[in-house]
């Protein structure tokens, strides 16, 4: 275990999930399943056992970095890692695993997103430590996919090779990854059998990591590979400031993921949702028999269906609606039909464009 290495990406902003997640405090740093703990110390928990304290590392946003801390103040400051900008996933696993690759070259490495829910945590256990162990004893790249419960147009989609596995038989060869499929091809991806969702969890040891960025992705191997001497010095901070201004904004699965010939899936069902949406909240929250979820100190009244948090200070009465979203957080109410979410995103640039920047 002490080989482990855990990097947890907690530096996006889940606009999706305005307007409870802000650009001053986003979702990672909310208790958004209202279990006592934000969804940042959630995802730390979940890898006790898997992975020892003193080998997770956080990379955020360097605005974020006093955030992290106040939420998992056992981390030393040395394991949050510091964005100057977004550049998406590429970079941000680049500059954690060159990092972890200079302490420990044969490291494995776990790869999570901040803002995920695991409703079945020994599962999900079990099944690191299988990705963990063939991480560890073949040069792949692995993913964790997701058994589809619907055709959800919010995924990217992973087929596999039944008749290509590892030894052991749990892990197969990916033939194709697809991003976020109209409704009419997910759903003849899921009645298929043959694809998963990409969960955006990955295993691999950091020098295949690192060889993957060499191959796949040159431009920002070298910009690594340059200042890497500076990691971990007090030269960090200004290195990877030129570097990020180098970088070019590419994600893992873009970069590495669809071009590499040695990446292999494991297909896992441990009640997974990556709560990038209202309606994502709606699914795996606690309904009450109208199957409304509700957060906050609410009377409803002929309301079904709906997703509503609201502050606790406040006293909320709803009536009459039926499959709507009801959100305030920090000056902003959000009232929207579930079926309509995916607006969000037009909510918000409108909000930026004709308010100011106060409220996104």
């Amino acid at each position: 275990m002490n080989s482990t290495y855990l990097i947890v990406m907690a530096g996006g902003i889940g606009s999706r999930f305005w307007p409870f997640s802000r650009t001053n405090h986003p979702k990672q740093f909310h208790d958004v399943l209202g279990v006592g703990r934000s969804m940042l110390q959630v995802t730390v928990d979940r890898f006790a056992g898997v992975c020892p304290p003193e080998n997770v590392f956080v990379v955020t946003n360097r605005g974020y970095t006093e955030l992290v801390q106040e939420h998992l103040p056992a981390l030393p400051a040395d394991q949050i890692l510091g964005e100057p900008i977004g550049r998406n996933t590429a970079p941000c696993i680049a500059y954690a695993s060159y990092r972890i690759a200079q302490r420990d070259p044969k490291a494995i490495i776990i790869v999570t997103p901040a803002d995920h829910a695991v409703l079945r945590e020994e599962e999900f256990r079990r099944l690191m430590s299988v990705a963990v162990e063939a991480a560890r004893t073949n040069d792949v790249l692995i993913t964790l996919g997701i058994q589809p419960s619907r055709p959800d147009t919010g995924y990217g989609y992973i087929q596999y090779m039944d008749e290509q596995s590892l030894p052991g038989g749990q892990l197969h060869k990916v033939k194709t990854f697809t991003e976020k499929p109209n409704l009419e091809l997910a759903r003849m991806f899921v009645e298929s059998g043959d694809f998963l969702w990409n969960s955006g969890l990955f295993v691999w040891r950091a020098d295949v990591i690192i060889g993957a960025f060499h191959q796949y992705l040159g431009d920002i191997a070298e910009v690594f590979e340059e200042g890497a001497d500076k990691l971990g010095t007090p030269q960090e901070e200004n290195f990877i400031s030129q570097a990020y201004s180098r970088c070019r904004n590419i994600s893992i699965d873009y970069g590495v993921m669809e071009k590499a010939d040695n990446v292999y899936v494991l297909p896992a069902d441990f009640g997974w949702s990556d709560v990038g949406t209202w309606d994502s909240l709606h699914r795996i929250g606690q309904q009450d028999e109208h199957n409304n979820v509700v957060s906050g100190d609410v009377l409803l009244y002929d309301t079904t269906g709906c997703v509503i948090k609201t502050p606790s200070e406040r006293l909320v009465v709803v009536q009459g609606l039926e499959d709507y979203i009801v959100a305030e957080y920090d000056n902003v109410l959000l009232i929207c039909k579930r079926s309509e979410e995916q607006r969000v995103k037009e909510f918000v640039a409108d909000v930026k464009a004709r308010k100011g920047v106060g409220y996104n």
